[in-house]
């Protein structure tokens, strides 16, 4: 399996995929939060990615740009990133945000709600599908 560099386009394709090849079969998610995600320091491109999270159908949607109306909109960068939405570390999360490496502008209460959410088997094996695919 080949794996790519976290937020190149080839690896968006890839975790699209992934997330699709389980959809039918994923819980419905009980936290709604519509986040954008202005992710900075990246070391290819413009060295910024816009990107959102939307779990307001019932299932996480991750994908580039932005949403219009977002609940809360997180500035990260790309090592803080990667280490939360790829390495599910929530404990990096917290020691990111006490440092200040994350602003938070809107819902906090949205987004700590989605942090809340116990771990269901599945999504857990989708993560470590999406992992093996990231260099």
């Amino acid at each position: 399996m080949a794996s790519h560099p976290f937020l190149t386009d080839e690896w968006i394709e890839e975790a699209r995929a992934i997330r699709e090849e389980y959809r039918a079969r994923a819980e419905p998610l009980m936290a709604v939060v519509r986040m954008n995600q202005v992710i900075t320091d990246v070391p290819f491109g413009t060295g910024t990615i816009d990107a959102h999270l939307d779990t307001s159908s019932g299932t996480m949607e991750m994908e580039l740009g932005h949403l219009e109306r977002p609940d809360v909109t997180l500035t990260l960068d790309y090592a803080t990133a990667r280490a939360i939405f790829v390495g599910q570390d929530r404990e990096a999360a917290m020691q990111a945000f006490m440092a200040g490496k994350i602003k938070v502008q809107g819902d906090m209460a949205k987004l700590l709600a989605m942090f809340g959410d116990q771990v269901d088997p599945l999504a857990a094996e989708v993560a470590e599908r999406v992992k093996a695919i990231t260099e």
